[in-house]
């Protein structure tokens, strides 16, 4: 594992907002299980589940144990059996995961400090366009199905799914709810959606999501036979100078490897930790 050393304090205090947002993300959506040193989080209603991170406020150790219960929980459930946490304010988590059985995945987790200026990417060659995406706006189901092709075909090079893959994906998800759910939450001020569009295609897309001061970039995806022209840099700009115009003052992420992570250094985004995230093995 990359290490970061945080041996300052302003990085301290970083991650210590960080986890705070970590652990109040979920909240707005979710129902809070305390297992001791570790606390579960289980949606209510549809969407995406949640996952099992350190309590927040508790210290001591964390044992397999402990993980064990919790993912049995999961399994009743019938949620998946998710550990997220930062390697470097919970190191010894990673011990009681593996020895649990779980698969830990590395990210890096970037910043981008408040003073680091963004360049405007209203408009691309060729007469793409970036725009916030409202909770009226008719690309809003492509703006959310395209990072999940952008997902399953992973890396940054040029991939096979297109245009027509898109328009599939759209229907497949038509009445699912989650176009209703995302208008729900643009409403209340709890997500962010931008993309970049092409005619009425959207190519890339992305989201934020600010809780208080703080707010996580998610979800950049780019189609992937639209790779290589810059899009995720310009969805990214664009979401942090709305995270911004909205008083956010830490704008976070994590990228999904080290390669991912060069593309965001490019925008000013600097690695302070590592973001884990276990899961069974495949």
């Amino acid at each position: 594992m990359t290490s970061v050393v945080l041996d300052d304090r302003p990085e301290r205090v970083l991650l210590d907002r960080i986890e705070w947002y970590y652990d109040a993300v979920p909240r707005h959506g979710a129902r809070v299980e305390d297992f001791g040193p570790l606390t579960l989080f289980v949606r209510e209603g549809q969407g995406w589940p949640f996952y099992a991170r350190p309590a927040r406020g508790r210290s001591g150790a964390v044992s397999a144990g402990d993980v064990a219960r919790v993912r049995a929980r999961q399994r009743e459930l019938g949620i998946p059996e998710s550990f997220e946490w930062v390697a470097e304010t919970t190191p010894a988590l990673r011990t009681a995961v593996e020895d649990s059985g779980l698969v830990v995945h590395e990210h890096p987790l970037m910043v981008l400090d408040p003073d680091t200026p963004v360049p405007a990417a209203d408009e691309l060659p060729g007469g793409l366009r970036v725009r916030t995406i409202g909770p009226d706006d008719p690309a809003l189901a492509s703006a959310l199905a395209v990072p999940h092709l952008a997902f399953a075909e992973p890396g940054t090079g040029v991939g096979l799914a297109g245009v027509t893959e898109l328009a599939e994906a759209v229907r497949a998800r038509a009445g699912d709810g989650t176009v209703e759910r995302v208008v729900a939450r643009i409403g209340a001020g709890l997500t962010s959606v931008a993309a970049a569009v092409e005619g009425e295609t959207v190519l890339c897309a992305g989201q934020h999501q600010p809780i208080g001061a703080v707010s996580e970039i998610v979800g950049v995806g780019t189609l992937p036979s639209a790779r290589r022209r810059g899009l995720g840099i310009a969805v990214t700009a664009a979401l942090v100078a709305d995270a911004r115009s909205r008083g956010v003052e830490t704008v976070f992420l994590s990228a999904g490897d080290d390669d991912i992570a060069r593309i965001y250094a490019r925008l000013g985004f600097r690695r302070v930790a590592t973001a884990l995230i276990a899961e069974p093995a495949e």
